[in-house]
């Protein structure tokens, strides 16, 4: 209630209103002021609202504060600069320019976006302006009452762990109200300078999109056969309408665009929630398809950093394909190419999170490729690119996640749809000339190595003690001897909090990768169950992966697997 009381002092006279409609809410109240919106690896992400445990424009000065005190402490690090992009989301651009008044104030140089940009372009500008940070604020694929704030470091990666846990220490001293801040008018455009801060876009754009057509593999095929594709994209009111449109422009690709779904629109009001992972959320672009016969339907998150595909089988009927799925035909394809012009050199690598297909790592050891599996979060594909670009150990070729995102080349360090997107386009027009096609491929790897299916399931928890709630579960799960799920017997159990492999015969190793609140049960055959928490919301996150013969005996084990994990946690 102090806490409260604090802000009602504090707040503007214009958001008072909002702090007095609760005020005989103590439920309400203690939400919105018993506890703080955690910042964490990936930043922060919450509901749009004021309190301590809210995205507003309060958390988000104090936590640029803090950004602010680590650059400081930091030499020569103020003059780099810090990049800042936004997306579509609301209040994402009057959160973007407090920020830059903040960092100004501390006598910092800001890059600030003209307009909302995705979250590559982001990543992408960090390196190219060679800045010490980034700030981009989004809240990805989340529902359209959240935004977030996501925190970059110079190699254009994620912040590390390390320089977070710096950074969350400056947030910690720093107060909610009185911050020094310039002011940055919200109507701000290209040119534009205030103080040290300044306004970015096409110079930026126009580097971005010749490192896109850098990573392509077949661009006689894409010049000669472009113009027939049969193509559906939606921005589904996102970052991404601009730069995937102007790429295909570029490269000569006929691309259908959902006129419903161009605009930026922060309330995503034609679609339940903007996840192109949803088949829902595609539906339009669907019915585009149906209209001009599309061969495949493409869709991006509000960010940008997620791609959706939808495939039009020969009945007519679109089918959605899985993050996975997505990934190992990407991959896929990148190996095919270099290995028929010559260019796949015997130290190619792929990098992968443990959550993601087997199905790579087996594809990969047929063609001769190393596989490396990163703990989940694209800021661990991000530092193996880092590592080899300066040992020269690997040649990174591809990174992909299931969830959805990828990055084919090192000019970047975050998931990347757009190249997705042109990627996915140039591999229709490859196998079609090679008169095959994406589905038929997809169905010749499973031939090849069997039907590989994917169940994932999210356990939500709620209230302040939410996080906590699911620590307790985890800690649980940790202390229950586990030698079967669903009928499989388990091999080996990784728990990645402690570092140490537990294998059925009695015998430990280590895992080899950074701590995480990760629990890992290894199935025969490279199947497996997972159960990772979220770092960023109050959901426990289960993932189960198998494959079999056919596709209905394998979805069969993936849901009697699925139904046991579930189990486990009771």
């Amino acid at each position: 209630m102090s806490v409260y009381e604090e802000w009602l002092k504090n707040v503007s006279e214009a958001e008072k209103g909002e702090l007095e409609a609760i005020k005989d809410d103590p439920v309400q109240i203690r939400e919105r002021f018993g506890g703080e919106l955690g910042f964490g690896t990936a930043g922060m992400r919450g509901i749009i609202r004021l309190g301590t445990f809210g995205m507003n424009v309060y958390t988000v000065k104090r936590a640029t504060k803090g950004v602010a005190d680590y650059i400081l402490s930091l030499d020569g690090a103020k003059d780099r600069g810090v990049v800042i992009a936004y997306d579509t989301r609301r209040f994402s651009r009057e959160f973007a320019a407090a920020s830059a008044g903040i960092l100004a104030a501390n006598g910092i140089k800001v890059y600030l976006f003209e307009d909302v940009r995705p979250v590559p372009v982001c990543s992408f500008a960090v390196r190219r302006l060679n800045a010490e940070a980034g700030i981009m604020i989004t809240a990805s694929h989340n529902p359209k009452e959240y935004n977030g704030y996501k925190v970059y470091g110079p190699d254009g990666a994620q912040m590390s762990p390390e320089a977070t846990a710096k950074v969350v220490e400056f947030i910690e001293k720093t107060p909610y109200f009185g911050l020094e801040c310039d002011n940055i008018p919200i109507g701000f455009k290209s040119g534009d300078e205030f103080g040290s801060v300044k306004v970015i876009g096409a110079e930026v754009d126009e580097q971005y999109f010749a490192e896109i057509e850098k990573i392509l593999l077949s661009p006689e095929i894409v010049a000669e056969r472009g113009a027939d594709i049969k193509l559906v994209y939606t921005p589904v009111h996102g970052a991404g309408y601009m730069p995937v449109t102007t790429m295909f422009a570029r490269l000569g690709i006929q691309a259908n665009v959902v006129a419903e779904q161009m605009a930026p629109d922060p309330d995503f009001s034609t679609v339940k929630v903007p996840n192109p992972e949803n088949k829902e959320t595609l539906s339009m672009g669907i019915e585009l398809g149906k209209k001009i016969g599309a061969d495949v339907v493409l869709g991006t998150d509000p960010d940008s950093d997620r791609l959706g595909v939808a495939l039009r089988l020969e009945g007519g009927e679109y089918v959605p394909l899985t993050g996975n799925q997505i990934g190992v035909l990407l991959l896929d394809y990148i190996i095919t190419r270099k290995a028929e012009t010559g260019t796949l050199k015997p130290n190619a690598a792929v990098v992968k999170t443990i959550v993601t297909s087997t199905l790579a790592d087996r594809l990969c050891k047929k063609r001769g490729v190393t596989v490396f599996n990163v703990l989940t979060g694209f800021k661990f594909i991000g530092e193996k690119i880092k590592e080899w670009e300066a040992t020269g150990a690997y040649e990174y070729i591809f990174g992909f996640e299931e969830s959805f995102g990828s990055l084919a080349g090192t000019y970047a360090r975050d998931k990347d749809a757009v190249a997705a997107a042109v990627l996915f386009a140039e591999m229709m027009l490859y196998l079609e000339s090679r008169s095959s096609s994406v589905y038929k491929r997809l169905k010749e790897l499973y031939s090849e190595f069997g039907y590989y299916v994917e169940s994932n399931a999210s356990v939500q928890f709620g209230g302040l003690d939410a996080m906590r709630d699911m620590a307790e579960v985890m800690k649980k799960l940790r202390s229950a001897p586990v030698k079967e799920i669903g009928g499989e017997k388990v091999v080996c159990v990784k728990d990645y909090l402690s570092g140490r492999t537990h294998f059925a015969d009695g015998a430990e190793g280590v895992t080899g990768l950074p701590v995480s609140d990760v629990m890992y049960y290894a199935l025969r055959d490279e199947q497996f169950a997972v159960f990772r928490p979220s770092g960023t919301e109050p959901k426990l996150k289960i993932y189960v992966l198998v494959f079999d013969s056919s596709e209905s005996a394998a979805k069969a084990k993936a849901d009697t697997i699925m139904a046991a994990a579930k189990e486990l946690l009771k």
